[in-house]
């Protein structure tokens, strides 16, 4: 009898563990399991310059959303951002991939406008400003292009 008590206190534990793991994954990943409150809306950008699925949205230095996806639609990069129900962008906001320190990862901000509009889900924010090509520039610089 005392084996089997052994065995079962054991089981419980293991079980309790995977069970923290994986929610600690998931929080860490900050995924989410059964989709969120909140709205998408897109933005279209000539070049994102390496923004990834899960990469952050800040208004003012507040992280506020989350890049839901990144796909290539007629030679442009279209994203879409998840943001929450209490957060209302102006039509005429501003969307642009920035990056985290010099060689960091992208994130998108965006700067919000001064319209009474604001854009309601599936919704494309017309003004956008690519990432940076900093080799590009570099190489601009060494040339003599600039």
């Amino acid at each position: 009898m005392r084996k089997l008590d052994l065995e079962l206190a054991v089981g419980v534990f293991m079980i309790a563990g995977i069970l923290c793991l994986g929610y600690l994954s998931i929080k860490l990943g900050r995924m989410e399991v059964l989709g969120g409150d909140g709205y998408e809306i897109e933005a279209v950008f000539s070049n994102v310059g390496g923004l990834k699925t899960g990469s952050s949205v800040v208004i003012a230095g507040v992280e506020v959303g989350r890049v839901k996806k990144v796909v290539l639609d007629d030679y442009e990069a279209r994203t879409v951002i998840a943001l929450p129900t209490n957060l209302k962008i102006q039509e005429d906001a501003i969307a642009s991939v920035k990056t985290k320190g010099l060689i960091g990862e992208k994130y998108v901000e965006i700067t919000p406008g001064g319209s009474d509009r604001v854009l309601k889900p599936g919704e494309r924010i017309r003004e956008t400003q690519s990432a940076v090509d900093l080799e590009q520039l570099i190489s601009n610089y060494v040339f003599g292009k600039l």
